[in-house]
């Protein structure tokens, strides 16, 4: 098989590499993301890999389709950024469903602790010699509230280490887990009485700016909200609203809406053109970092292992209708609320 994966930087090549041992594919690396224009790079290629903020609209999988690529292998949980609709019937896509759900719920929790003890603050600080503490104020997370929406793996590690801190977990959920011991209530009322708000959840067309204008009116003056899922989640003109009006405590965001210009690349020396990344990166009770929840040595391991498992699955998938190709995205299967009419989506391409 030969594969060509955009997107990638020098890590991401070095955990690729070693699994690749295994296999033996032909592997050839690009920088820059996969767009409509650099999609034609993948001629003569059977699988394109991708990663989150690559553009892999209608436009760039019609380009992959002429050119002969057989599939899309995302190297990440997440397939927003893919028009599955546009893919159904022409490409397959794959991904990696789960990788660490630990790593994920543990920088969550270290966004929250630094935001809420002003670590971040207190570091730069102490580094010039000021040892001042005023403006370094933070709370017990003890005895408080936090509201987590989504019970997936990585929201229900989430719960966990916030059960050992002793605090009191909200939970919201469309498709709640009976047998999780967790107290589900609607997202309104989760958001009207937690300190804390975590999200936990896809980005769908449901979730598209789940948190609004109106939904950041009902929290807490003092509560804060954490988002390692995706940016799109909430709406940046609302936040940054209700930051000013100070009708929260502060926010923690690995993830922003329009990250893909910025993220995973040096801007140090440049201007950063986004308003709104801008006026959140102002506020000293915002905490942004760029998209490194995943970013642990267990997860660039599993993340590489199960991208190339499902490379191999669809190198013995050729010609065979009948099987049934593993952590494939499909749209008929997504039509139907994950209840493929087909049984197993194996006919369903």
């Amino acid at each position: 098989m030969k594969v060509i994966v955009f997107d990638t930087k020098p890590y991401d090549r070095k955990y690729l590499d070693k699994e690749n041992e295994r296999y033996g594919f032909e592997i050839k690396y690009i920088e820059g993301k996969l767009t409509p224009d650099t999609a034609k790079l993948a001629a003569g290629y059977d699988v394109v890999c991708a990663f989150v903020n690559d553009d892999i609209g209608a436009a760039t999988i019609d380009v992959l389709v002429d050119v002969g690529v057989r599939a899309i292998a995302m190297r990440c949980a997440g397939y927003n950024n893919v028009d599955i609709r546009h893919a159904f019937g022409k490409i397959h896509v794959v991904r990696v469903p789960k990788y660490s759900p630990f790593a994920v719920a543990e920088h969550a929790i270290a966004l929250l602790m630094t935001l809420n003890r002003r670590i971040h603050r207190a570091y730069l600080r102490t580094r010039d010699g000021n040892f001042n503490l005023n403006g370094l104020l933070g709370f017990d997370m003890h005895g408080k509230i936090v509201g987590v929406v989504g019970t997936g793996q990585i929201g229900r590690c989430f719960i966990d280490i916030c059960r050992g801190f002793g605090m009191q977990v909200l939970a919201y959920d469309p498709y709640p887990n009976p047998n999780a011991g967790i107290e589900y209530v609607s997202i309104d009322e989760l958001l009207s009485r937690s300190d804390v708000v975590s999200l936990h959840c896809p980005l769908t067309a449901e979730t598209h700016h789940l948190i609004d204008a109106k939904r950041l009116s009902l929290m807490k003056p003092n509560a804060v909200i954490v988002n390692t899922s995706r940016g799109a989640l909430i709406d940046s003109a609302a936040l940054i609203e209700a930051l000013k009006d100070g009708a929260i405590g502060g926010a923690a965001l690995d993830v922003y809406e329009e990250e893909a210009q910025y993220f995973f690349e040096d801007h140090s020396n440049d201007v950063i053109k986004d308003d709104q990344l801008t006026r959140l990166l102002s506020f000293n009770n915002v905490l942004v970092t760029s998209h490194q929840a995943f970013f642990t040595h267990e997860a660039l391991e599993k993340i590489a292992e199960v991208t190339f498992e499902n490379i191999a699955n669809l190198s013995a998938f050729r010609g065979n209708r009948e099987t049934y190709l593993a952590n494939e995205v499909c749209y008929q299967c997504e039509k139907f609320g994950g209840d493929c009419p087909k049984k197993n989506h194996k006919n369903c391409f």
